[in-house]
This record gives structure tokens, C-alpha cells and sequence, in this order.
């Protein structure tokens, strides 16, 4: 499958291992958000494998939705953090988190039917 904006490696693990099981599904939704802002977004995180490092993450090592290669992280901030996040929503889909403070500021997005439509903060 191919996307307009993104390429499947992107979604990669970015501990240095490289792999990568991202689902299409959550690539074909950073592109719909993509489509709809009309603007670059950069995927800060997308597929973490088991040995990820986990000192920033909450999840247990090799759980959650990176994990399971349905979520991606959202490089944005400001004015774009609130339109990626409600075009999200717009999309129904599983899960949107907003990291908004400090460095490294992002709009976590899932498409895990278990999540449907939850909102967190990080």
C-alpha cells in the first residue's frame, strides 16, 4: 500500500532495531488527518518493539498500543495540537493523548476499538 505523505518507514521503531509492524489502518489515518489540516505532520513515534526503552512511556515494556503498531505520535504543538487532535476525533477514532508541555510535544493517536473515543493527557 502506498500513502501520499507517508511512507510505512517512518513507523519504524526508533530504538535502532528497526522493525516495524505498523498496521495500515493508523497510517491511513495520520493521512486522512494529514489530508484534512493540510500540512506536514512528522511521526515522532510510531511502532515500538518489546525491548523499547521505557522511561518516558507508561505502558508496561512490549504492551500498548505502539506496541500492538496501531498508534502513532503526532510531532505538533500549539494551534496544531488542537487541530490534529479534533480532526482525530472527528474521525472516530480509537484513542487521541495530548502531550503539550515541555520538550517533545505531540498528539498521540490509536485505532484500537478498545479505546474508542478516550482522551488523556500525558
Amino acid at each position: 500500500m502506498s500513502w501520499k505523505n507517508f511512507t510505512r518507514d517512518e513507523f519504524a521503531c526508533k530504538c535502532g532495531c528497526g522493525s516495524n509492524e505498523i498496521s495500515d489502518s493508523i497510517i491511513d489515518v495520520c493521512q486522512a488527518i494529514r489530508d484534512e489540516v493540510g500540512y506536514s505532520l512528522a511521526v515522532s513515534s510510531g511502532f515500538r518493539c518489546r525491548n523499547h526503552p521505557v522511561e518516558r512511556i507508561k505502558s508496561k515494556p512490549g504492551t500498548g498500543t505502539h506496541c500492538k503498531g496501531v498508534a502513532a505520535d503526532l510531532a505538533v504543538s500549539h494551534r496544531q495540537a488542537r487541530e490534529v487532535a479534533a480532526v482525530a476525533f472527528s474521525l472516530d477514532v480509537g484513542g487521541v493523548g495530548v502531550h503539550q508541555k515541555g520538550e517533545g510535544r505531540f498528539i498521540h493517536v490509536d485505532v484500537d476499538p478498545d479505546r474508542r473515543s478516550l482522551i488523556w493527557t500525558y
